[in-house]
């Protein structure tokens, strides 16, 4: 299949157009009424001629607005497209398709898919675009907005595939921590697929993300699960290193001489008042560690 690349069309100034043509009419009517005062109906047989043509070429008009192109296309063979707004004179034998040149948003739906694990989520994103070649827009595809919308949701649906909703691993990428990279992501793979049909992806953004229904209850357990467990890790690594510090003060200032079983008693009462949930109690012992 031959590529259409859209190219500039001939074109005028449309006032002057109309201009000549308002002309040509006043004089064809005065003509007429000539021809009717003096009795000569030959000479209608090139005033009505001369009339036809000036009415067909008030087709050729057209006025267009910023950000609107207009296609031209003679007896089904594409001949050009103006871009630039006003008021211009073409081919009046065209077929003129006007395309908006204006950015566009594309909501999907909300769209059911598995993650990288195999978890149903469902996700909806904005897919902003506009048209950049208007001739492969309207030849290389049947509908391209309609095609914009079939490729977005493939797309969204290809790229969610690839990422775990959530990921504990600091370098591992997620659909819920890496959501700025996640989304240009989605415009490249985009992109790709709408090329053809002479569209530009300027932004993408997700819209909406979640676990499915039906798993959202289960995940939040395992998130909060997985949530106290990371605290947990977090609690016992800085009260072992307050204990580090305490025994490692206390030896280098002489303050008091303990022996491994005493280092051990006072590590495990450190840990207890460090690491419990509740307020530790003090216990004042007045005897020997020994008794």
């Amino acid at each position: 299949m031959e590529a259409i690349t859209e190219k500039k069309a001939l074109k005028s100034n449309g006032f002057l157009m109309l201009f000549i043509n308002i002309a040509i009419i006043a004089l064809v009517v005065y003509l007429f009424f000539s021809a009717i005062l003096v009795k000569e109906p030959s000479r209608l047989a090139y005033i009505i001629p001369i009339f036809v043509t000036a009415l067909i070429m008030l087709g050729g008009l057209t006025i267009i607005q910023p950000n609107e192109s207009v296609v031209l296309i003679l007896f089904g063979k594409y001949i050009g497209t103006i871009r630039e707004s006003g008021f211009w004179f073409v081919n009046p034998l065209t077929t003129k398709k006007r395309v908006s040149l204006r950015i566009h948003n594309f909501i999907s739906e909300k769209i059911k898919v598995n993650d990288l694990h195999g978890n149903p989520i469902e996700i909806a994103a904005v897919i902003v675009w506009r048209v950049i070649d208007s001739a492969r827009a309207l030849f290389d595809v049947q509908n391209y907005e309609q095609f914009v919308a079939i490729q977005s949701e493939t797309a969204i649906r290809g790229i969610t595939s690839q990422y775990s909703y959530d990921s504990s691993e600091q370098d591992k990428m997620s659909l819920v921590g890496n959501q700025h990279e996640v989304a240009e992501e989605l415009k490249k793979h985009t992109q790709t697929r709408l090329e053809i049909a002479g569209i530009e992806i300027v932004e993408t953004r997700i819209s909406y993300l979640a676990y499915a229904p039906e798993i959202a209850q289960a995940m939040l357990r395992r998130q909060q699960a997985q949530a106290v467990v990371a605290a947990r890790t977090k609690i016992v690594e800085g009260a072992v290193g307050m204990v580090d510090m305490a025994l490692k003060a206390l030896s280098a200032q002489h303050i008091v001489v303990l022996d491994e079983e005493k280092k051990a008693t006072m590590v495990n009462n450190l840990l207890v008042a460090l690491v419990s949930e509740t307020q530790a109690q003090p216990v004042i012992n007045a005897g020997s560690l020994y008794s």
